[in-house]
Protein backbone atom coordinates (compact mmCIF):
# COMPACT_ATOMS: atom_id res chain seq x y z
CA UNK A 1 0.00 0.00 0.00
CA UNK A 2 1.45 3.36 -1.01
CA UNK A 3 2.00 6.10 1.53
CA UNK A 4 1.00 8.62 -1.12
CA UNK A 5 -2.50 7.43 -1.95
CA UNK A 6 -5.69 7.84 0.03
CA UNK A 7 -7.90 6.17 -2.55
CA UNK A 8 -6.48 2.69 -1.94
CA UNK A 9 -7.85 2.60 1.60
CA UNK A 10 -10.87 0.44 2.27
CA UNK A 11 -13.91 2.08 3.75
CA UNK A 12 -14.96 0.92 7.20
CA UNK A 13 -17.23 1.85 10.05
CA UNK A 14 -14.31 2.68 12.31
CA UNK A 15 -16.56 2.33 15.36
CA UNK A 16 -14.59 2.78 18.59
CA UNK A 17 -11.36 3.49 16.72
CA UNK A 18 -9.39 6.68 16.30
CA UNK A 19 -10.31 6.93 12.63
CA UNK A 20 -13.95 6.41 13.46
CA UNK A 21 -13.80 9.26 15.97
CA UNK A 22 -12.10 11.54 13.42
CA UNK A 23 -14.74 10.82 10.78
CA UNK A 24 -17.43 11.43 13.40
CA UNK A 25 -15.92 14.87 14.10
CA UNK A 26 -15.80 15.63 10.38
CA UNK A 27 -19.48 14.71 10.22
CA UNK A 28 -20.59 17.23 12.87
CA UNK A 29 -22.43 20.06 11.06
CA UNK A 30 -22.35 22.67 13.84
CA UNK A 31 -19.08 24.63 13.68
CA UNK A 32 -18.96 25.13 17.45
CA UNK A 33 -19.80 21.50 18.18
CA UNK A 34 -17.17 20.36 15.67
CA UNK A 35 -14.51 22.45 17.40
CA UNK A 36 -15.44 21.05 20.81
CA UNK A 37 -15.64 17.49 19.44
CA UNK A 38 -12.16 17.87 17.96
CA UNK A 39 -10.71 19.18 21.21
CA UNK A 40 -12.31 16.27 23.08
CA UNK A 41 -10.97 13.80 20.50
CA UNK A 42 -7.45 15.14 20.95
CA UNK A 43 -7.66 14.87 24.74
CA UNK A 44 -8.87 11.29 24.41
CA UNK A 45 -6.02 10.55 21.99
CA UNK A 46 -3.42 11.91 24.41
CA UNK A 47 -5.00 9.88 27.21
CA UNK A 48 -4.60 6.68 25.18
CA UNK A 49 -8.32 6.03 24.82
CA UNK A 50 -7.98 4.80 21.22
CA UNK A 51 -6.07 1.50 21.40
CA UNK A 52 -6.73 0.93 17.66
CA UNK A 53 -6.17 3.35 14.80
CA UNK A 54 -8.70 1.52 12.61
CA UNK A 55 -9.91 2.62 9.19
CA UNK A 56 -12.80 4.90 8.23
CA UNK A 57 -12.85 6.82 4.98
CA UNK A 58 -13.75 10.49 5.48
CA UNK A 59 -16.54 12.11 3.48
CA UNK A 60 -15.65 14.03 0.32
CA UNK A 61 -16.92 17.12 2.09
CA UNK A 62 -17.12 17.61 5.83
CA UNK A 63 -20.49 18.45 7.33
CA UNK A 64 -21.20 22.17 7.43
CA UNK A 65 -23.81 24.34 9.15
CA UNK A 66 -26.62 25.88 7.10
CA UNK A 67 -24.94 29.24 7.60
CA UNK A 68 -22.75 30.85 6.43
CA UNK A 69 -23.84 30.78 2.82
CA UNK A 70 -20.88 29.63 0.71
CA UNK A 71 -20.15 31.67 -2.41
CA UNK A 72 -17.52 31.47 -5.14
CA UNK A 73 -14.61 33.77 -4.16
CA UNK A 74 -15.37 36.19 -7.01
CA UNK A 75 -18.94 36.66 -5.71
CA UNK A 76 -17.93 37.58 -2.16
CA UNK A 77 -19.15 41.08 -1.20
CA UNK A 78 -16.49 43.75 -0.89
CA UNK A 79 -15.65 44.84 2.64
CA UNK A 80 -16.80 48.18 3.89
CA UNK A 81 -14.67 51.18 4.78
CA UNK A 82 -11.69 50.42 7.02
CA UNK A 83 -12.27 51.09 10.69
CA UNK A 84 -16.01 50.47 10.85
CA UNK A 85 -17.46 47.85 13.19
CA UNK A 86 -18.82 46.05 10.14
CA UNK A 87 -15.35 45.75 8.66
CA UNK A 88 -13.89 44.46 11.92
CA UNK A 89 -16.62 41.83 12.13
CA UNK A 90 -16.14 40.88 8.47
CA UNK A 91 -12.39 40.38 8.96
CA UNK A 92 -12.83 38.30 12.10
CA UNK A 93 -15.58 36.26 10.44
CA UNK A 94 -13.34 35.57 7.44
CA UNK A 95 -10.51 34.33 9.68
CA UNK A 96 -12.96 32.22 11.73
CA UNK A 97 -14.13 30.56 8.52
CA UNK A 98 -10.53 29.79 7.57
CA UNK A 99 -9.95 28.25 10.99
CA UNK A 100 -13.05 26.05 10.67
CA UNK A 101 -11.77 24.79 7.34
CA UNK A 102 -8.37 24.23 8.91
CA UNK A 103 -9.93 21.94 11.54
CA UNK A 104 -11.41 19.79 8.79
CA UNK A 105 -8.22 19.88 6.70
CA UNK A 106 -6.12 18.55 9.57
CA UNK A 107 -8.67 15.86 10.48
CA UNK A 108 -9.12 14.84 6.86
CA UNK A 109 -5.37 14.60 6.36
CA UNK A 110 -5.16 11.98 9.11
CA UNK A 111 -8.32 10.06 8.22
CA UNK A 112 -7.61 10.00 4.49
CA UNK A 113 -3.89 9.33 4.44
CA UNK A 114 -2.69 7.86 7.75
CA UNK A 115 -2.30 4.28 6.53
CA UNK A 116 -0.87 1.74 9.00
CA UNK A 117 2.61 2.19 7.54
CA UNK A 118 2.68 5.90 8.40
CA UNK A 119 4.33 6.58 11.77
CA UNK A 120 2.32 7.51 14.82
CA UNK A 121 4.14 10.85 14.90
CA UNK A 122 2.22 11.88 11.78
CA UNK A 123 -1.10 11.23 13.53
CA UNK A 124 0.03 12.99 16.70
CA UNK A 125 1.28 16.06 14.85
CA UNK A 126 -1.85 16.62 12.79
CA UNK A 127 -4.30 15.94 15.60
CA UNK A 128 -2.37 18.57 17.57
CA UNK A 129 -2.84 20.94 14.62
CA UNK A 130 -6.58 20.16 14.54
CA UNK A 131 -6.80 20.94 18.25
CA UNK A 132 -5.00 24.26 17.73
CA UNK A 133 -7.34 25.19 14.89
CA UNK A 134 -10.35 24.34 17.05
CA UNK A 135 -9.04 26.58 19.81
CA UNK A 136 -8.49 29.37 17.28
CA UNK A 137 -12.02 29.06 15.92
CA UNK A 138 -13.58 29.18 19.39
CA UNK A 139 -11.57 32.29 20.32
CA UNK A 140 -12.63 34.07 17.14
CA UNK A 141 -16.24 33.01 17.52
CA UNK A 142 -16.19 34.35 21.07
CA UNK A 143 -14.79 37.64 19.80
CA UNK A 144 -17.56 37.88 17.21
CA UNK A 145 -20.09 37.42 20.00
CA UNK A 146 -18.39 40.17 22.01
CA UNK A 147 -19.03 42.46 19.03
CA UNK A 148 -22.70 41.49 18.73
CA UNK A 149 -22.25 39.04 15.84
CA UNK A 150 -21.72 35.32 15.34
CA UNK A 151 -20.14 32.90 12.93
CA UNK A 152 -22.52 32.34 10.03
CA UNK A 153 -23.85 35.90 9.95
CA UNK A 154 -21.89 36.69 6.77
CA UNK A 155 -21.27 34.74 3.57
CA UNK A 156 -17.99 32.88 3.11
CA UNK A 157 -16.21 31.18 0.24
CA UNK A 158 -15.39 27.52 -0.34
CA UNK A 159 -11.94 27.90 -1.88
CA UNK A 160 -10.09 26.03 0.85
CA UNK A 161 -12.17 22.90 0.49
CA UNK A 162 -12.01 23.06 -3.28
CA UNK A 163 -8.23 22.76 -2.85
CA UNK A 164 -8.75 19.78 -0.56
CA UNK A 165 -10.88 18.01 -3.15
CA UNK A 166 -8.29 18.68 -5.85
CA UNK A 167 -5.60 17.00 -3.74
CA UNK A 168 -7.66 14.17 -2.23
CA UNK A 169 -5.63 11.38 -3.87
CA UNK A 170 -2.07 12.48 -3.06
CA UNK A 171 -0.74 13.26 0.41
CA UNK A 172 2.22 15.23 -0.92
CA UNK A 173 -0.05 17.41 -3.07
CA UNK A 174 -2.39 17.98 -0.12
CA UNK A 175 0.45 19.06 2.16
CA UNK A 176 2.04 21.18 -0.56
CA UNK A 177 -1.11 23.09 -1.50
CA UNK A 178 -3.29 23.17 1.62
CA UNK A 179 -0.60 23.63 4.23
CA UNK A 180 2.46 25.06 2.46
CA UNK A 181 0.59 27.47 0.16
CA UNK A 182 -2.78 28.32 1.69
CA UNK A 183 -1.83 28.08 5.36
CA UNK A 184 1.53 29.72 4.70
CA UNK A 185 -0.37 32.65 3.19
CA UNK A 186 -1.60 33.38 6.70
CA UNK A 187 1.98 34.03 7.74
CA UNK A 188 2.16 36.77 5.11
CA UNK A 189 -1.08 38.59 5.90
CA UNK A 190 -1.65 38.16 9.64
CA UNK A 191 0.94 40.67 10.94
CA UNK A 192 -0.61 43.51 8.91
CA UNK A 193 -4.08 42.48 10.04
CA UNK A 194 -2.93 42.44 13.67
CA UNK A 195 -1.42 45.91 13.29
CA UNK A 196 -4.69 47.13 11.79
CA UNK A 197 -6.71 45.96 14.79
CA UNK A 198 -4.15 47.49 17.13
CA UNK A 199 -4.47 50.86 15.39
CA UNK A 200 -8.24 50.61 15.80
CA UNK A 201 -7.79 50.03 19.53
CA UNK A 202 -9.10 46.46 19.33
CA UNK A 203 -6.33 44.92 21.40
CA UNK A 204 -8.27 41.75 22.21
CA UNK A 205 -8.64 40.78 18.55
CA UNK A 206 -4.97 41.67 17.99
CA UNK A 207 -4.03 39.38 20.89
CA UNK A 208 -6.01 36.49 19.39
CA UNK A 209 -4.37 37.02 16.00
CA UNK A 210 -0.94 36.99 17.65
CA UNK A 211 -1.74 33.59 19.19
CA UNK A 212 -2.91 32.26 15.83
CA UNK A 213 0.15 33.62 14.03
CA UNK A 214 2.56 31.94 16.45
CA UNK A 215 0.73 28.62 16.17
CA UNK A 216 0.54 28.79 12.38
CA UNK A 217 4.31 29.04 12.09
CA UNK A 218 4.54 25.68 13.86
CA UNK A 219 1.82 24.23 11.59
CA UNK A 220 3.63 25.23 8.41
CA UNK A 221 6.85 23.89 9.93
CA UNK A 222 5.16 20.53 10.51
CA UNK A 223 3.93 20.52 6.92
CA UNK A 224 7.39 21.34 5.61
CA UNK A 225 8.96 18.60 7.72
CA UNK A 226 6.42 15.95 6.69
CA UNK A 227 6.72 16.93 3.04
CA UNK A 228 10.44 16.25 3.27
CA UNK A 229 10.02 13.00 5.18
CA UNK A 230 7.30 11.55 2.98
CA UNK A 231 8.93 12.59 -0.28
CA UNK A 232 12.36 11.38 0.82
CA UNK A 233 13.81 14.52 -0.77
CA UNK A 234 15.87 17.43 0.47
CA UNK A 235 17.41 20.61 -0.86
CA UNK A 236 16.85 21.54 -4.49
CA UNK A 237 15.16 18.23 -5.34
CA UNK A 238 12.58 18.75 -2.58
CA UNK A 239 11.90 22.31 -3.69
CA UNK A 240 11.50 21.24 -7.30
CA UNK A 241 9.02 18.51 -6.34
CA UNK A 242 7.05 20.98 -4.23
CA UNK A 243 6.88 23.54 -7.03
CA UNK A 244 5.70 20.89 -9.49
CA UNK A 245 2.87 19.82 -7.18
CA UNK A 246 1.84 23.41 -6.49
CA UNK A 247 1.87 24.25 -10.20
CA UNK A 248 -0.44 21.28 -10.83
CA UNK A 249 -2.74 21.66 -7.83
CA UNK A 250 -2.99 25.40 -7.14
CA UNK A 251 -4.71 27.89 -9.41
CA UNK A 252 -2.83 31.10 -10.05
CA UNK A 253 0.49 32.43 -8.85
CA UNK A 254 1.68 32.87 -5.27
CA UNK A 255 1.05 36.40 -4.06
CA UNK A 256 3.89 38.54 -2.75
CA UNK A 257 4.86 40.22 -0.52
CA UNK A 258 6.03 37.23 1.50
CA UNK A 259 6.86 37.14 5.20
CA UNK A 260 10.31 35.69 4.60
CA UNK A 261 11.21 35.61 8.31
CA UNK A 262 8.16 33.58 9.34
CA UNK A 263 8.41 31.33 6.30
CA UNK A 264 12.07 30.66 7.01
CA UNK A 265 11.20 29.79 10.60
CA UNK A 266 8.69 27.30 9.16
CA UNK A 267 11.29 25.66 6.92
CA UNK A 268 10.42 27.44 3.68
CA UNK A 269 13.33 29.41 2.20
CA UNK A 270 12.68 32.11 -0.44
CA UNK A 271 14.37 30.05 -3.16
CA UNK A 272 11.60 27.51 -2.71
CA UNK A 273 8.52 29.66 -3.31
CA UNK A 274 9.62 32.88 -5.00
CA UNK A 275 9.95 31.29 -8.47
CA UNK A 276 6.19 30.57 -8.41
CA UNK A 277 5.47 34.24 -7.85
CA UNK A 278 7.53 35.25 -10.87
CA UNK A 279 6.32 32.66 -13.38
Amino acid sequence: MSLLSGTERQDGSGGGTLMGAIVAALSVPSAVDKAHATRSLYRDYLAGRFPERGTAMPPDRPARPARPVLLPPREMPKRRKAGTDGTRIALIHAVAHIELNAIDLALDLVARFATPDLPEAFVADWLHVADDESRHFLMLRGRLQDLGADYGDLPAHDGLWEAAIATSDDILARIAVAHMVLEARGLDVTPAMTARFTRLGDHETARILDVIYSDEITHVARASDWFSRLSGLSGAARDERWRALVSQGFRGRLKPPFNAVARQAAGMAPDMYEPLARD
